[in-house]
């Protein structure tokens, strides 16, 4: 039985290094069994001297990571022949396996020189073009590929790459000066899966890759892995299809059909039986909680949702609350009533009964219930003001441990006693300084260090700050970075006050309760010989130099990881990646989801920035800005984006001779790269000179870190409709409704009239702006009052009118929600109302007074280019 998660999930190429591409590689050496010594968080990564003569690489001044995200290179590999000798067997099968051998002449007609220009390439003058943004929203762009790859290829909603064109070497890249990396939404919700049952799960000998649609077949019984070159042999039970009943044809297997899958794993990719699905609440109940009122939402959302939460018979479920001091509940099956235990010891924090408060879900239904049913009333006269948060986490460690799962953590104030306890530490003076942004790290290591043995024993802990005021996110957040965790922040929450915030914690719960989830997971990310990983991001703990322990994952989470080239490619025209989780699900099943994406290399800066996608390359900067922000400072990582910009643009316009030189250009492929930096200048994570409070700065950090792109790019850059005349031309029909598509406006104040009311769609908020001067059909048919007047100032929802605008308006916001996971939050704003400020600052086309407007952005560009 394997020790060691390394082990379990297969090694990558350091493993290879003493095997010829002919003999099997060994098996890699068991590690120390990771639950029991989680390694430690502070090892540095061994550093790999850069020669001095290279070229800088892209982002080279982004200093090291802190050392839980660091990485070391994974050595290079000498004695691997990537060479491609035609076997004698390849003649038999030519129809019927076309092997990225044969591929590699056939994509060499693709080569972008001898073709008319693509789109991509066309040049645009960016201080002429006044309106860059287009009408329609923008997609992925599909890799250039022959007709049969395209098909097969990843979905760019799991899985996509900075450029979908690869450079042939770092020099290459290198002069681009574009990012390279790759974008991740591996455990995604799907609605289409093919789920693979099978005694042998078909992977190279050598790299551990999984068969996949881009490996060759050299003959019925031999193929060549797509990822190291290795040639393997076909095992006797992959030659039969299960699908088509018929006997020899292995590459018409689900397997090497579909670039994601999803395997049934057997025993061998156990370290211990599956773990049941175990959920822990650990909840403040503080005065200051108390008076908030997120108990009373919280025990409705889980007395409604208890039978749909995942899980099997064995599901396992306990409370906690806290104050000043700890209280357990012990709910064993026959007791009349929840007993609650008090710990007031908070310096040596034990367990009252070991054995009672973790308990099966169905046997101790009614007790749950009972429990469920006289919390929110439990606490309402309590005078206790402080916070043991950190020694109730401590508790919370130590009754998980035994199985792992997932903790829920609702605080609502800064932790002011026991281990763990914070001060304040923001200036409010300083919420608009253009200067320093200090505090933007965490004050303490226990957060994370707790994490860390938390993800040493499968548990993942997931931070609810509902707070009315300061209350050190950046300390807090440690302890779901590190577990791969999730974090939920409510600014200014209270259930009555703030009726908005309140429907948001109902919706995410309801959400949070019933998505599907993933324990005790490993990530790896491989990729074809020559390319290199080196910083990951996301809310993960880094195992090995390529393994990511996830104690849970979920279908919101995003990861990003940053690619180098370490040796030239030019032996192959396609280069591929592929990722495997390996997760056991809420049934007690381990299963390996199984992406792979494969894309063609290129030899000229041309195609280079042919193949730019331009989301996933500012995703990732954004990425890397927020490491930039606390491990140097936030000016840095301004500094930085700006540059980005100026060194990508620069580059291009060196290569085109022929353009004239006073003008902004770029390739059709990078136009809306300036407007995306612009606006991450002026997102909550990197905004200097307007007031923005610490923690609010911090989570926006912390959801860049963690989003997947499709909601990431919502919330760099919202969509703006005008709603107020909805037709059906160009409609689209989902599920018997008519759902409009009016054009994408751009976000600038010109656009909006007066005359009009429009819809900003910021990802987890919705914002309908009403102009003055908008048609009273309009307010009548969809808002349901008679005039502009008589709208309420706070207006969270449209009314069911039986109109045609309101059936239209609804319908489309219906599908924009139902596009996402979070059910987003309206805000009905009314010209000239206070609220308008929320509204406008998402206009970032324009000028405020501490930032550029888009113009002047691009003017400051060009004179950088110019110095």
């Amino acid at each position: 039985m394997p020790n060691s998660y390394d082990a379990l999930e297969g090694g990558s190429y350091p493993d290879m290094l003493s095997s010829s591409a002919s003999s099997p590689a060994p098996d890699p050496a068991p590690e120390p069994d990771p639950a029991s010594a989680p390694a430690p968080a502070s090892a540095p990564a061994p550093v790999v001297p850069q020669p001095s003569k290279m070229a800088k690489p892209f982002g080279y001044g982004y200093p090291t990571l802190q050392p839980g995200y660091q990485n070391a290179t994974a050595p290079l590999i000498s004695g691997v022949q990537p060479s491609n000798p035609v076997y004698s067997g390849f003649q038999q099968y030519p129809q019927q396996y076309p092997g990225v051998n044969q591929l590699s002449s056939s994509i060499g007609g693709l080569s972008l020189q001898s073709s008319p220009q693509p789109e991509s390439l066309r040049p645009v003058n960016l201080t002429q073009e006044r309106n860059i943004l287009p009408m329609t929203p923008v997609w992925a762009p599909v890799p250039n590929l022959n007709a049969d790859l395209k098909k097969l290829n990843c979905s760019p909603d799991s899985f996509r790459c900075t450029l979908t064109n690869i450079p042939q070497t770092q020099a290459l890249l290198n002069k681009a000066k574009l990012p390279l990396g790759l974008l991740l939404h591996p455990f995604r919700d799907l609605t289409q899966l093919p789920v693979i049952t099978s005694n042998t799960i078909v992977r190279c000998r050598s790299c551990r890759t999984y068969i996949n649609p881009f490996v060759s077949f050299i003959d019925q019984r031999r193929w060549k892995c797509n990822l190291c070159y290795r040639v393997n042999d076909v095992p006797e039970e992959f030659m039969y299809n299960p699908l088509t009943r018929s006997y020899g044809e292995p590459h018409k297997r689900p397997e090497v059909q579909n670039s994601t899958v999803e395997f049934i794993a057997s025993s061998d990719y156990m370290l211990r039986p599956p773990q049941p699905a175990v959920y822990l609440f650990v909840l403040d109940v503080s005065h200051n909680a108390v008076e908030a009122g997120y108990l009373t939402i919280l025990c409705q959302s889980l007395l409604e949702n208890l039978d749909k939460l995942p899980g099997d018979s064995r599901t396992r479920i306990g409370f906690m609350t806290f104050d000043s001091t700890i209280h357990f509940y012990n709910l064993q099956e026959g007791l009349s009533q929840p007993q609650m235990l008090i710990v007031s010891d908070i310096d040596d924090v034990f367990l009252p009964t070991p054995d009672s408060l973790l308990v099966n879900l169905y046997e101790s239904k009614e007790l749950i219930k009972d429990l469920l049913n006289a919390l929110p009333n439990m606490f309402t006269n309590t005078r206790e003001t402080h916070s043991a948060l950190g020694p109730a986490l401590q508790a919370a460690f130590k009754l998980m441990s035994p199985t792992g799962g997932r903790v829920s953590v609702f605080q609502t104030q800064l932790p002011s006693l026991g281990a763990g306890l914070l001060q304040s530490r923001e200036d409010p003076n300083q919420r608009s300084s253009t200067k320093v942004v200090q505090h933007l790290g965490p004050a303490t290591d226990f957060y994370k260090k707790l994490a860390l043995d938390c993800s040493g024993q499968q548990t993942a802990v997931d931070l609810f700050l509902l707070s009315s005021q300061y209350s050190d996110l950046a300390s807090l957040a440690c302890m779901s970075k590190y577990s791969a965790g999730c974090i939920y922040y409510y600014p200014s929450f209270h259930y009555t006050h703030n009726p908005s915030q309140a429907e948001k914690l109902q919706k995410d719960l309801k959400r949070y309760l019933t998505r599907k989830i993933g324990f005790e997971a490993v990530m790896r990310i491989r990729c074809t010989k020559g390319l290199s990983m080196h910083t990951f991001h996301g809310n993960f703990f880094v195992r090995s130099t390529d393994l990511l322990s996830l104690a849970n994952i979920n279908p919101d989470a995003g990861f990003a990881v940053q690619l180098s080239i370490e040796e030239s490619l030019t032996d192959t025209s396609l280069v591929c990646f592929q990722t495997a989780l390996l997760y056991t699900s809420s049934k007690g099943e381990r299963r390996i989801r199984v992406h792979t994406l494969c894309l063609p290399v290129v030899s000229s800066l041309a195609d280079v920035y042919a193949g730019v996608d331009v989301q996933a390359a500012i995703c990732l900067l954004a990425n890397m800005a927020v490491d930039r922000s606390v491990s140097s400072s936030l000016s840095d990582a301004r500094d930085a984006l700006v540059n980005a910009v100026v060194d990508s643009l620069s580059a291009y316009g060196s290569t085109v001779s022929n353009l004239q030189h006073s003008a902004l250009m770029a390739p059709s492929s990078l136009k809306l790269f300036p407007l995306y930096v612009l606006a991450l200048l002026k997102q909550k994570a990197f905004r200097t000179g307007t007031s923005t409070r610490l923690d609010d700065r911090v989570y926006a950090m912390c959801q860049i870190k963690s989003q997947p792109l499709v909601h990431l790019m919502k919330m760099i850059h919202p969509n703006l409709y005008r709603i107020d005349r909805l037709t059906d031309e160009g409609a689209v029909h989902v599920n018997d409704r008519i759902v409009p598509q009016p054009p994408l406006q751009k976000l600038s104040a010109e656009k909006l009239t007066r005359e009009g009311a429009f819809l900003m769609d910021c990802g987890s908020v919705f914002y309908i702006w009403v102009g003055k001067g908008c048609d009273n059909n309009f307010i009548e048919d969809v808002l349901g009052y008679t005039n502009f007047a008589s709208i309420p100032q706070k207006m969270t929802h449209l009314p069911e009118l039986d109109t045609l605008s309101s059936e239209r308006a609804r319908s489309f916001i219906t599908w924009l929600r139902d596009s996402r996971p979070l059910s987003p939050i309206l805000h009905i704003v009314k010209d000239e109302s206070p609220a308008k400020a929320e509204f406008f600052q998402h206009l970032i086309e324009d000028r405020t007074e501490a930032a550029f407007s888009y113009y002047e952005f691009l003017l400051h560009v060009q004179q950088q280019i110019c110095k």
